[in-house]
């Protein structure tokens, strides 16, 4: 069965203190989950297992992310995540520390459901 991606959700997230590319990657999902209020599913009484969710995570050090615990704070769907080379790492020569910025892109597909509506 094909699908159709329904959302798209933009998110950031940082670390300042503690350079931990898990816990910023968490944020930005956080972030983009607070922009959603999504009311397709009880309207169409769509079971929220018929969807997946694809979650694209940018840090500069993609290995040091978490994947499935990232998933793991997503409410609905079939979750997958990967870690991909982005975001931004500010440097604090100084102190000789980084302030880790993540950003995350959510997609949430559903099945094809057209043929399930008519034109009236």
């Amino acid at each position: 069965m094909t699908e159709k991606r329904i959302i798209l959700e933009m998110g950031t997230g940082n670390d300042l203190y503690g350079q931990d590319y898990t816990k910023a990657a968490r944020r930005a999902v956080q972030d983009a989950l607070h922009h959603s209020s999504i009311t397709l599913f009880s309207k169409l009484n769509i079971s929220h297992e018929e969807m997946r969710v694809q979650v694209t995570i940018g840090v500069q050090q993609p290995e040091a992310v978490d994947c499935d615990l990232v998933a793991s704070d997503l409410p609905r769907g079939r979750a997958s995540v990967r870690a991909i080379k982005g975001g931004l790492d500010v440097r604090d020569s100084e102190a000789g520390t980084r302030h880790v910025i993540a950003t995350a892109a959510i997609e949430a597909y559903l099945p094809d459901l057209a043929d399930k509506f008519v034109e009236s």
